[in-house]
């Protein structure tokens, strides 16, 4: 049973944080603009669109999925999707996911790397019914059923041509040691000999180091946040037993009253008689049991609910460790 419980806590700590990285419900209230990506065809104003016929646009259609935020409160953002049509699209890069169902990404926040923070989405995401769009971005990353997918953009290969020198300008050769050839245009001249250029040597260097470093603080981030779920889970999991232990710190300390209201009831008895007090102690009442059976008892009890309090203070400062732990590295 508890390790139930267990497994159901630590499973809605990490359902929680996974559902921030998707929109439960479309609910802005604010008026859908074109852009030179979707244009509206009705008073100059996109159309609200239902999620769930996002889908099954036709062709020539297009919907936006719009971020709205409030500058003076973080809590208060807020999504719609618009509908119309599609505008020149060519600058951006259509980008599927295989294996998802195209409804889950209506509704799934998309980000440019893993990592981000939960409120670092896109802005505007577009959606034609078969592939996802976002300004900027060859690829994205979005999360479905809490788990991370990436979203991939066909790059069409660019073709290289391999230039050779051609029949004709082997008749044109000009002799460098021939007068007629010094103020001649050389560059006409073709060659498949490869040509040393440094600055696009260091180029291509400074860019492949550009992207190793963004490689680099991806994987960081992704480390954060999984070592936040991973501290958010470890809090779920103290602050179960920590409650198991102030159950039975409260039983001991109940037992430890209960004998505590026995022995003043025989002490008051006795009153104030020292002989009386002395020979309960000792001799015990009915010659069955003494009071100093009854301390006993009562100093074990004593003991076992100290016990308890110390170990469920410890697993409650472990949770509040934590979870201080966690906020941090999701905020990070």
């Amino acid at each position: 049973m508890k390790r139930s419980i267990l497994w159901a806590l630590c499973l809605s700590v990490v359902s929680a944080f996974a559902g921030s990285y998707d929109i439960s419900e479309f609910e802005a209230k604010e008026s859908g603009s074109p852009d030179e990506y979707i244009t509206a065809e009705f008073g100059g104003e996109l159309k609200v669109a239902p999620a769930d016929e996002v889908e099954s646009l036709q062709n020539g259609r297009l919907v936006v999925r719009q971020k709205f935020e409030d500058p003076f409160d973080a809590d208060a953002t807020t999504y719609q999707l618009y509908q119309g049509g599609a505008g020149d699209l060519s600058s951006m890069t259509a980008m599927t996911a295989e294996g998802v169902d195209y409804s889950k990404l209506v509704t799934a926040k998309v980000y440019a790397r893993r990592g981000m923070d939960s409120n670092k989405d896109v802005e505007k995401v577009y959606f034609d019914g078969k592939s996802v769009f976002a300004p900027g971005l060859s690829s994205a990353v979005v999360f479905i059923d809490g788990e991370p997918v990436t979203l991939k953009g066909d790059a069409a290969e660019e073709p290289v041509a391999a230039a050779t020198a051609s029949s004709s300008n082997d008749d044109e050769y000009c002799d460098d040691d021939d007068e007629d050839c010094e103020d001649e245009d050389l560059s006409k001249y073709k060659t498949s000999a490869p040509v040393a250029n440094s600055d696009a040597d260091d180029r291509d260097y400074a860019a492949s180091e550009a992207a190793d470093v963004g490689d680099r603080f991806g994987i960081a981030d992704e480390v954060r946040f999984w070592s936040a779920v991973g501290l958010s889970a470890l809090a779920a999991a103290s602050i179960v037993l920590g409650i198991t232990q102030h159950k039975k710190s409260n039983e001991a300390k109940d037992a430890y009253d209960t004998m505590d209201e026995l022995y003043s009831g025989i002490m008051d008895m006795c009153g104030n008689d020292k002989g009386c007090q002395q020979a309960v102690l000792e001799k015990g009442v009915s010659g069955v049991w003494t009071v100093q059976n009854l301390k006993n008892r009562m100093d074990t009890n004593k003991k076992t609910q100290d016990s308890y309090a110390t170990a469920r203070n410890i697993w409650f400062g472990i949770a509040g460790a934590s979870i201080a732990g966690a906020v941090v590295l999701f905020v990070w």
